[in-house]
This record gives C-alpha cells, structure tokens and sequence, in this order.
C-alpha cells in the first residue's frame, strides 16, 4: 500500500525523505521509515506522476521486449540478440540525462513510465492498425518500447500510479500498455498531442482513453452499417456491369465513407444540427449522390445512357461533378437538410466555396454561435497533401470573417494519386499532416473496420460541437480500379494491385464480424442486396423509357425572382438617390463619438466629406464608394466586402473601419446609420486570393439580396485566383445553373509602378466572357461607380460583376463627381462632354475607357484639338451594338475611331473589340488602335520609360498621320 501522505503534489518532499532515509532511516519520521522500508528493489511502490527533468532517465544498456495480450512485437526492435545493435543506434537515456544521487528508483522508474505513457498519445499513431492493406509504415517508433525507458520484463507487474490515465488510479505496467495499445494502436490513429488548447486535449484524452477508443454499438446500429455498406458495394457492382467502361470514378475499396456519412449526419442531427453543405471532388460522388443525398439512380442513369444531348449543346457538365440537395432522414427520424455543392475536376477548389455557403447560411439564420449549419468536405489523400488551397482554406477557419465554427474533413485515403505513390507526392508521414497548422485532431481509422469508424465519427462529432472547430478524419482505404474505370493501375504499381485483387469488399468483412457476433444471419444479408438489386434495375427501366422527363429544379428558395440568361429584356432600374438624402448620409458618415479619437489626417478626410455633403467639394471615389453603400444599407440591402487591407483600402482611400488612436478600438460609420439599416460586415482579408474568392463566391450563392464584394490588393493579384475566376465565376451559370451576383473590385492602370502593379488583365476576362455570363466594366467617374454598385443589388439580373477600379483617379482633382450626378443612372457609354453638332467638325474619334480618358482630355486641351471627340466605353461586357450605334450616329460615314489603351496591343481591350467590329464599326467607320507594343510583360520597370512610352502613345493618337 502506498503511504497514506504520498501524491503528486508531494512528490518532491518525498524525494527528499527518501534521500535522507538513504543516508540515515532514523533520520525521518517512524511511518515514513516504515513505508521506505517495505519498497526494497523492485517493490510495488505506487508514486503519482512526476515530469521533474532531473529524475526522468537513467535506463540500464539492455532493453527488454514486451508482448501485450502475447501478440509479439519485434518490428519494434525488440529481437532476443538485437538490444547491443539497438542500444548503439539509440544511446541510453541515462548517458544524456543523468540522475541526482539519492533520488529514489521507484520515483525514476514512475518517471520512465509517465514517459511511455506520454510517448502512446503522441506516438502511438505510428503503429496503429490503420492501412487495410498492411502497407509498410517506415521505422517504428523506439520510444513506445520499454527498454528505451530502461524498464524490463521483471517491471511488467508492478504496480505505478496512472492517474494521468484517465479513470484509474493504479495500474501494473502490463495493464497501462494493455490500455496503451487499445487506446492508440487498433483501428484508430490519433494525432492530438500537438493542441496547444489543455481543455481540449484532456477532452479528447479522456474521451479515448476512458473507453479504450471503441464505441459498443447496438445490433441495430450494426445491421444499419452493413445495410449502408451493402447500399455502397451493390451500387457500384450495378455500374460497374450495367455501364461497362463508363467512367464513375468508383468509391470501391472505401465503401466505409457511405456508412460514415450516415452516421455523421446521425450524430449532427443529436447537435442541433439543421443543414449540412457538402464539397467533394469525382471519387464516390455519384454513389453520395444515390445513398446518401437521395438523388434518384434513375436520374444518375439517364445521365449514363447520356440520351438528351439536345438539352446541354455547348453547356452542362459530367455527371460526377454535378451537385444536389435533399432533406435526410436521421435514424431518430429527424430531418437534415443536405446540399452537394457542384465541383470542377479541379479538386479541392470547392472547399472554401463550400465553407463560405455554410458562413452565409449562419448569418441568414442569425446563427451566431455557428451551431445549426456545418460544412463537410470530402478529400482525396493526393490533393489534401499537394493542392495549396487546402491550407489557404484551413487558415481561415479561425478568422473572424470566415469562421463557421468548426468544418469537419473526411480525408479517403486511397493511399495512391492518379499513379503516383505517396512517396513521390508528399514530404509527410500523412497526407493529413498539413492540417496540423490547426488546434484540431487529426483522427486515422481502418476503413475495413466499421466499428472503428462509427467511433470516430461520434468522437469528432462531438469535438467540433464542443469547441467549434475544424476536425480531420482520415480514413484508410483504397482504390478498387485505376484512377478511372479505363485505367489500368497494375502499369504503374503492379505489386499493390495485385495484393488489392486478393482482397474482399468491406462489406464481406464486416459481414463475417457480425455473423460471428450472431447479429445477423446470412439469409438476412442476403435478401438486403437482393432488394437494392432490384431496385436498381427498377430505376434502370425508368431511366430507359421513351416517356422519361428530366425533373429541373433551379431559382427557387431564396432565388425565386431572380434572373439568369441573357441581358436582352431585363429592366432597367433608376440607380439615383436624392441629393438631400445623400447628403444625410454622407453627414452621418463624418460623425463618430465624442470619446473617439481617429488619426489626425483622418480627421481631416472626415471634414472634406462634410464639405462634400454641404456641396463645397467634388465627391471623390471614396466618398461615392460610401454612398452607395449608406443608400444600400439604409435600402435594407445587406453587404459584405472583405479582401487584403479593405477596411482602409490599399490606396487610403476608403477608411470605412477607423481606428482610435488612444486605444487602438475601432469604429464603423456605415454600421451606425440607422437603427433599422441592414448589416454589413467589412473585413480585411487574409493575404490569400484563391481561398478567399473562393469563400465569398460560396457566400453569394446563399446571399442574392445582398452586395457581396471581394477586392483585390491590386488587381494583377487576382489571377491567383485563376481557378475560382475559370472554374466557378464565369461558368457555374453555364454548367451548373447557378447564378452570383459576386463582385470583383480590382485595382487597375498603367502608372509607372512595374509590371505587378499595373494590369489587371482586361483581356482575360474579356476572353472568358460569352452568353452574358458576366458584368466587366471600368467606370470613369465617381458618380458611374456609385450608380454600378447599386445596379449590381437593384436589378434582379444576378451575374458576376468584375469593376477595374483606379488608383491615381483616387486623388484625380477632375475625376470627381457631383451629387447631382448621383441621380438618373449607369451609363455603359459615355459621348464626348463637347456638343457634336452646330459646326463643329470631327476628324477622329478616340474610343477609350479608364485613366487614359483623362489623359487625352488634358492632351486635348493642351493641343486645343476640338476637332477630336472621345467617347468612353464604361462598360466591356456586355456591350449591345444599338448602344455604340447611338453614340457614334452622329459622327459621319468614314469618320475614322481609334481605341486608345494604356495596356500592350496583346492585352487590354484592344483584340476583343478588334474581333467584334472588325476595320469597320458597324460597317461605316475605319477601326484601328493606338496601344504600347506587343509585350510578354504588361509594363515596364522603369518609371522613366514608362513615361516616355505614355508621351509616345498619347502623340499617336492625336497625330494627324
């Protein structure tokens, strides 16, 4: 028995006592002398835990095996001759840590075993039982050995104190390796020691450890997994026969993600859970799709049979990329709204789109606490290790303007790329190791072992609805086929294709467990894949028939009243506000709170809005920014805007969020205009494009009443966003019927500042733009972007918007705007400002847009050539001819026009516009262009040249040759 005074609050004194005991026993009191006494060598004395570094290791050079419950375990290094070899490649802890003289062996050894302890939770992943296919894992971690602690065999039973585990308080050294290994080593691999957090580490410490990382399941809820995984295998045996050599991007070898889901969707039902909105890439979609998003296997069919071309000439997309939504069933017969989201091949590209839905759908609901709605995405082992949007995504999870409250990441490990290993593919022990930036558990299952996956789902479940955030399950499994049915995978890995032919489904291994647990007969299993056989072939035939009517379900909910298609007989709304009310509002914008101290040249921008607002002043772009926003807000019109350093703006020229200069507090005028005003939320972003593109175009998605706004640091940034722009923005309306009404704020212009700091790549989006898809346009005047902002909201057309926003015009004393102008509405074109007419002769056209607009209007005035006129595009895209008929009608049959940009002839609008009007507008005016020279670069990085170049250009288009 262990002294009735001794614990780990204690342990020093102890030490002491037994150290003077060493030296003299009467030295200490008669029940200590007598405790110390009945220890000798070897003894059961039972010590609390201790983490003193200073008595922690002094193990003898041999090293003893151990084999729990008589499974033998010399893979980790444990062989009868091989300790010398062993102790040579790990030297004993006692030569690097020596222990103080007097300090007790029993209080070493209790310090040894606290370590072993340590090392299973943050080791015991290592050797976990986690890969079907028994893959080699690589060396095996020596300190899960206890000879590397110095302890042996003879040390197997003896008792030491295990409070850190959680519901003992004693153990013998054979029983905590017992629990060890049946916590960390089965089925389940968890990382988790890497959490800074103490309360969700010993959360999920206890959790585990206090029912050996198993969950007893109910026969039902067996039999419910088995009837998932039969659903699972019996779906991809149909396609697999019934469609041969059709591309399905088969789930077979990771069947286990079906049951998964179902339970997942279970236990988030438990948590107040209404909504679940799921990303995933090609693999098992189209099973997801039949068993668990309840799309009909007719529809998925049809789709194969692939008998309706005339329905997708020039459009949709392939089936295994299409989304759906649905309501679920749970087990206690509660309903789970689901949504699909629709996916390119470009893999995890989805994940931000996803988990910006799920933020929108909060913040419709006023979920604040991020409770009801929950994002699931669904990897593959090869893209969540290699694809960089992966941790741009994760790095948002805790950010204030993208948290969702926790996301939860089912990785299917197939263990294998398209061919390529993951030796070849990843630098990490798991594809899962990126996820470690995160304070969340990454949790490693067998897929084979169903059970084991039915706890890990319980288990991660209840992590995120407890402390709301991310968590990773990473379930082993593997890939049936080649990447696709066609593909023929023993090219490339010949030796782990044949090892997966020998292997059963997952299905027939779990069916074996639970007839051996007798929870089922085999007549009974039988009969299950019986009905979904005939089910199937049931929805074959319905598929087949001549009768058969695709059902289309699309702008309904809170779409309902908007429009997609073509602009051609869409109204036109009046963008104007009253000057009176503007200039309200715009006075209300000046105002903060007499304990509020801003920066003093804020101060001082606040004081030139207030003489805007009493119309002493031009309204400059930010101003008209604001007012546009203010009318909105006031409007009812939600709006978010978020992007790198928004809430001042690259160029200082918003300052929507000020700050105290006292105490660093901050203060938002758009947020305190009136009591009954709709919110905005206005966030600087992370130093990420495609993530947060990604994000916010998720978020327009579930938001077409509102202004959602993703800005730019400066727009040549924007194309590392390539994907989201190509993939998502421009396309979804064409290939999924999904419409956004996202826009894009990109800072553009040629100023001297080097060829990343001056294009936004006009002729890029120009090239992507067809079939009214989207909205480019480049506003010269504050009052056009005032008026474009509101239309965006206005107008129930919901088409991406993509504004090129100026920089030097930000402070351009001429490019300023009246409130006057602010009535009335967006223009797309903008005749020349001098009258045309009573004899005024035009010998050339200049046809421009943005900053250059400027530029020749000075240059026009310096050369007093009013015999030129300049007529502004305003808008690219889309850009009907009776707009530039009208503005060009009055110009004489041969009157030649000249574009004029500041980009390279290859860039800027100067090729599209060329393709569409050819050497003549409208087949009566001579078409040519006035452009810096083809280039690879868009500018150059000379300050000097790029001026000249400007004078060059600016020459040419007034010259008279």
């Amino acid at each position: 028995m262990p002294h009735p005074d001794l614990n780990a609050s204690n342990l020093a004194f102890a030490e002491e006592l037994y150290a003077a005991y060493l030296q003299d026993p009467t030295s200490v009191p008669e029940d200590w002398r007598a405790y110390f006494a009945s220890t000798g060598q070897g003894g059961s004395a039972q010590l609390g835990p201790s983490f003193r570094a200073a008595s922690l290791f002094n193990p003898p050079a041999d090293r003893a095996a151990y084999k729990p419950n008589g499974r033998p375990a010399p893979a980790r290094g444990f062989e009868p001759n091989g300790s010398a070899q062993l102790a040579l490649r790990h030297p004993p802890l006692g030569s690097l840590h020596p222990v103080d003289e007097g300090v007790s062996d029993l209080v070493v050894k209790q310090d040894r075993v606290d370590q072993l302890i340590r090392a299973y939770r943050v080791r015991g992943h290592m050797i976990a039982k986690i890969d079907p296919l028994g893959l080699p894992r690589g060396e095996e971690p020596v300190e899960l050995t206890i000879g590397f602690y110095g302890l042996d065999e003879s040390d197997l039973d003896m008792r030491f104190s295990s409070r850190t585990i959680y519901g003992t308080e004693t153990l013998t050294l054979r029983e905590i390796i017992e629990r060890l290994e049946a916590t960390y080593c089965q089925s389940v691999g968890v990382q988790f020691m890497h959490i800074d957090d103490l309360a969700a580490k010993n959360w999920l410490q206890e959790r585990m450890e206090g029912d050996d990382n198993r969950t007893t399941l109910t026969r039902a809820e067996q039999r419910r997994i088995l009837s998932k995984l039969t659903d699972a295998v019996i779906f991809e045996e149909f396609v697999q026969k019934k469609f041969l050599g059709a591309k399905s991007f088969s789930l077979e070898g990771s069947e286990s993600l079906i049951p998964l889901l179902d339970l997942l969707i279970d236990r988030a039902a438990g948590h107040g859970v209404d909504e679940l909105v799921l990303g995933m890439a090609h693999r098992g979609r189209l099973n997801v799709l039949a068993n668990i998003m309840g799309k009909s296997p007719r529809e998925i069919f049809r789709e194969f049979e692939d008998v309706d071309p005339e329905l997708y000439i020039g459009g949709g997309d392939v089936k295994y990329h299409l989304g759906y939504s649905s309501d679920y069933e749970t087990s206690s017969g509660s309903k789970v709204h689901l949504s699909l989201c629709f996916n390119p091949s470009h893999l995890e590209f989805v994940n931000p789109v996803a988990i910006g839905r799920v933020r929108a759908k909060q913040d419709r609901e006023g979920d604040t606490e991020r409770v009801r709605k929950i994002p699931i995405l669904i990897h593959g082992d090869a893209a969540f290790a290699g694809e960089g949007i992966v941790p741009e995504t994760l790095n948002l999870s805790e950010l204030t303007a993208y948290t969702v409250g926790g996301t939860v990441h089912i990785v299917v490990n197939n263990q294998i790329g398209f061919t390529t290993p993951p030796g070849q593919s990843r630098s990490t022990m798991y594809a899962t190791d990126v996820a470690k930036m995160l304070q969340s558990p990454i949790f490693h299952v067998n897929g084979e072992d169903p059970d084991a996956v039915a706890h890990v789902v319980q288990l991660a479940m209840d992590f995120r609805a407890r402390f709301r955030r991310d968590v990773v399950i990473d379930m082993y499994g593997y890939r049936r086929h080649g990447h696709n049915e066609g593909d023929e995978p023993a090219f490339t890995q010949p030796v782990l294709y044949r090892a997966i032919s020998q292997r059963k489904s997952v299905r027939e291994g779990y069916l074996e467990h639970l007839l051996a647990l007798g929870g089922i007969t085999r007549e009974e299993a039988d009969q299950i894949a019986v009905d979904r056989r005939d089910n199937l072939e049931t929805e074959l035939s319905e598929a087949r028939r001549r009768d058969y009517v695709k059902q289309v379900d699309w702008l309904g909910g809170i779409w309902k009243g908007y429009l997609g298609g073509p602009e051609e007989g869409v109204a036109v709304v009046d963008t104007g506000v009253d000057k009176d009310i503007l200039a309200d509002l715009l006075a209300r914008l000046t105002r903060v709170p007499d304990d509020f101290h801003p920066h003093p040249k804020v101060v001082r921008l606040l004081k030139q809005r207030a003489e805007m607002a009493e119309g002493k002043r031009g309204i400059d772009w930010g101003t008209a920014e604001a007012l546009a926003f203010a009318s909105l807000l006031t409007e009812g019109k939600r709006i978010r805007i978020t992007g790198q350093d928004t809430g001042r703006g690259t160029f200082s020229q918003r300052h929507a969020v000020l700050y105290d200069v006292e105490d660093g507090r901050t203060y938002t005028p758009l947020a305190k205009l009136s009591p009954n005003q709709a919110g905005v939320e206005i966030y600087n972003s992370a130093l990420s494009e495609a993530g947060v593109m990604g994000f916010e175009w998720g978020y327009s998605l579930d938001w077409p009443d509102g202004l959602v706004v993703w800005e730019a640091q400066f727009g040549d940034f924007a194309n590392t966003a390539q994907v989201i722009i190509d993939q998502f923005l421009v396309s979804a309306e064409d290939k999924w019927k999904r419409l956004s009404g996202l826009v894009l704020l990109l800072p553009h212009g040629f100023e001297g500042q080097g060829p990343e700091h001056s294009s936004a790549r006009i002729e890029r989006f120009l090239a992507l733009a067809a079939e009214d898809n989207i909205q480019v346009v480049e506003p010269s005047t504050p009052a056009q972007y005032f008026h474009c902002l509101r239309r965006q909201v206005l107008r129930p057309w919901r088409k991406p918007l993509v504004v090129f926003t100026p920089k030097s015009l930000l402070r351009l004393p001429e490019a300023v705007s009246s409130l006057d102008d602010m009535s009335g509405r967006f223009q797309r074109v903008i005749g020349d400002d001098l009258p045309v007419n009573g004899g005024r002769r035009i010998s050339r056209v200049l046809l421009c847009s943005g900053k250059v607009y400027y530029e020749l209007l000075k240059q026009r005035a310096e050369l007093g050539r009013e015999d030129i006129a300049i007529v502004r595009i305003e808008q690219y895209y889309p850009l009907p001819d009776a707009l530039i008929r009208d503005v060009l009608a009055p110009f004489p049959d041969g009157t030649p026009v000249v574009w004029v940009q500041n980009e390279p002839e290859n860039m800027g609008a100067w090729r599209t516009l060329r393709a569409r009007f050819g050497e003549k507008i409208l087949g009566r005016l001579p078409f040519s262009g006035v452009y810096r020279a083809e280039s690879a670069s868009p500018a150059t990085g000379s300050l000097a040249a790029h001026r000249l170049e400007q004078t060059e250009l600016q020459a040419r288009a007034f010259s008279t040759d």
